[in-house]
Protein backbone atom coordinates (compact mmCIF):
# COMPACT_ATOMS: atom_id res chain seq x y z
CA UNK A 1 0.00 0.00 0.00
CA UNK A 2 2.78 2.50 0.91
CA UNK A 3 4.60 2.01 -2.39
CA UNK A 4 1.46 2.35 -4.52
CA UNK A 5 0.26 5.41 -2.61
CA UNK A 6 3.68 7.06 -2.90
CA UNK A 7 3.87 6.32 -6.61
CA UNK A 8 0.39 7.82 -7.15
CA UNK A 9 1.48 10.91 -5.22
CA UNK A 10 4.47 11.47 -7.50
CA UNK A 11 2.35 10.94 -10.61
CA UNK A 12 0.11 13.82 -9.50
CA UNK A 13 3.01 16.18 -10.30
CA UNK A 14 3.28 14.78 -13.82
CA UNK A 15 -0.44 15.39 -14.28
CA UNK A 16 -0.10 19.03 -13.12
CA UNK A 17 -2.51 18.39 -10.24
CA UNK A 18 -3.09 21.63 -8.29
CA UNK A 19 -1.48 21.78 -4.83
CA UNK A 20 -4.78 21.97 -2.93
CA UNK A 21 -5.89 18.79 -4.67
CA UNK A 22 -2.59 17.05 -3.91
CA UNK A 23 -2.98 17.98 -0.25
CA UNK A 24 -6.61 16.84 -0.19
CA UNK A 25 -6.06 13.54 -2.00
CA UNK A 26 -2.76 12.33 -0.59
CA UNK A 27 -2.24 13.83 2.87
CA UNK A 28 -3.66 13.35 6.33
CA UNK A 29 -5.70 16.15 7.86
CA UNK A 30 -2.59 17.28 9.82
CA UNK A 31 0.21 17.11 7.21
CA UNK A 32 3.81 18.28 7.48
CA UNK A 33 6.17 19.29 4.67
CA UNK A 34 9.88 19.85 5.26
CA UNK A 35 12.29 20.93 2.54
CA UNK A 36 15.73 20.51 4.05
CA UNK A 37 18.43 23.07 3.45
CA UNK A 38 20.57 25.66 5.20
CA UNK A 39 18.77 28.34 7.20
CA UNK A 40 20.82 31.10 5.54
CA UNK A 41 19.29 30.21 2.15
CA UNK A 42 15.79 30.98 3.47
CA UNK A 43 16.18 34.64 2.40
CA UNK A 44 16.00 33.72 -1.31
CA UNK A 45 14.37 30.32 -0.90
CA UNK A 46 11.68 30.90 1.75
CA UNK A 47 10.39 27.31 1.58
CA UNK A 48 13.74 25.91 2.83
CA UNK A 49 14.83 24.97 6.32
CA UNK A 50 11.43 24.90 7.98
CA UNK A 51 8.58 22.51 8.48
CA UNK A 52 5.16 23.59 7.27
CA UNK A 53 2.23 22.24 9.29
CA UNK A 54 -1.44 21.60 8.68
CA UNK A 55 -3.67 23.24 6.09
CA UNK A 56 -4.75 26.83 5.50
CA UNK A 57 -7.88 27.87 7.31
CA UNK A 58 -10.05 30.95 7.58
CA UNK A 59 -7.82 32.01 10.47
CA UNK A 60 -5.01 32.95 8.04
CA UNK A 61 -2.46 30.90 9.97
CA UNK A 62 1.04 31.21 8.46
CA UNK A 63 3.39 28.34 7.83
CA UNK A 64 0.85 25.84 6.52
CA UNK A 65 1.44 23.21 3.85
CA UNK A 66 -0.60 25.40 1.50
CA UNK A 67 1.91 28.20 2.19
CA UNK A 68 4.76 25.85 1.23
CA UNK A 69 3.30 25.39 -2.23
CA UNK A 70 2.66 29.13 -2.60
CA UNK A 71 6.21 30.07 -1.57
CA UNK A 72 7.64 27.42 -3.85
CA UNK A 73 5.53 28.52 -6.85
CA UNK A 74 6.46 32.17 -6.28
CA UNK A 75 10.15 31.22 -6.38
CA UNK A 76 10.60 28.23 -8.69
CA UNK A 77 8.75 26.40 -11.40
CA UNK A 78 9.02 22.62 -11.54
CA UNK A 79 9.25 20.90 -14.91
CA UNK A 80 8.76 17.16 -14.41
CA UNK A 81 8.63 14.77 -17.32
CA UNK A 82 7.89 11.08 -17.82
CA UNK A 83 11.41 10.24 -16.58
CA UNK A 84 11.31 12.39 -13.43
CA UNK A 85 10.17 9.57 -11.15
CA UNK A 86 11.23 5.94 -11.49
CA UNK A 87 8.75 3.05 -11.80
CA UNK A 88 6.98 2.10 -8.59
CA UNK A 89 9.15 -0.99 -8.00
CA UNK A 90 12.19 1.30 -7.58
CA UNK A 91 10.62 3.23 -4.70
CA UNK A 92 12.39 2.25 -1.48
CA UNK A 93 9.99 1.04 1.19
CA UNK A 94 11.01 0.70 4.84
CA UNK A 95 7.97 -1.11 6.24
CA UNK A 96 9.40 -1.08 9.76
CA UNK A 97 9.74 2.71 9.75
CA UNK A 98 6.59 3.19 7.68
CA UNK A 99 8.48 5.29 5.14
CA UNK A 100 9.01 5.43 1.40
CA UNK A 101 11.93 7.15 -0.35
CA UNK A 102 12.45 7.90 -4.00
CA UNK A 103 15.21 9.58 -5.98
CA UNK A 104 13.95 11.76 -8.80
CA UNK A 105 15.32 14.12 -11.46
CA UNK A 106 13.81 17.24 -13.00
CA UNK A 107 14.42 20.72 -14.33
CA UNK A 108 13.62 23.78 -12.22
CA UNK A 109 13.39 27.42 -13.29
CA UNK A 110 13.72 30.57 -11.22
CA UNK A 111 10.56 32.68 -11.47
CA UNK A 112 12.67 35.81 -10.90
CA UNK A 113 15.55 35.25 -13.33
CA UNK A 114 14.17 32.71 -15.79
CA UNK A 115 17.36 30.64 -15.39
CA UNK A 116 17.01 26.87 -15.19
CA UNK A 117 18.97 23.90 -13.90
CA UNK A 118 18.49 20.16 -13.60
CA UNK A 119 19.06 18.17 -10.47
CA UNK A 120 18.43 14.95 -8.62
CA UNK A 121 16.35 15.21 -5.45
CA UNK A 122 14.95 12.86 -2.84
CA UNK A 123 11.45 12.56 -1.43
CA UNK A 124 10.84 10.75 1.84
CA UNK A 125 7.20 10.07 2.65
CA UNK A 126 6.33 8.93 6.17
CA UNK A 127 3.84 9.03 9.04
CA UNK A 128 1.19 7.34 6.89
CA UNK A 129 -2.19 6.82 8.50
CA UNK A 130 -4.26 3.62 8.31
CA UNK A 131 -5.75 4.70 4.98
CA UNK A 132 -2.33 5.27 3.41
CA UNK A 133 -2.52 9.06 3.60
CA UNK A 134 0.87 10.78 3.89
CA UNK A 135 1.63 12.51 7.18
CA UNK A 136 5.08 13.93 6.43
CA UNK A 137 6.76 14.76 3.12
CA UNK A 138 10.46 15.58 3.29
CA UNK A 139 12.50 16.89 0.37
CA UNK A 140 16.27 16.95 -0.06
CA UNK A 141 17.46 18.86 -3.10
CA UNK A 142 20.37 21.06 -4.21
CA UNK A 143 19.81 24.39 -2.44
CA UNK A 144 23.07 25.89 -3.73
CA UNK A 145 21.97 25.54 -7.37
CA UNK A 146 18.58 27.02 -6.48
CA UNK A 147 20.20 29.85 -4.50
CA UNK A 148 22.54 30.70 -7.37
CA UNK A 149 19.83 30.52 -10.03
CA UNK A 150 17.31 32.62 -8.09
CA UNK A 151 19.95 35.33 -7.58
CA UNK A 152 19.95 38.23 -5.16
Amino acid sequence: MLRNRSYSFTQAFLNATPPFQILNEFFTSRPKITEHGPQWANQRLPFLASTFYDRATDHNRKGTCDDYFTLLANTLSFHPNEHTFPPAHKFIVDATAGAVSVVAHARFTSVKTGKSWEEDFIYKLSEFDGDGMIGHWEIWADPLSAWDTVGG
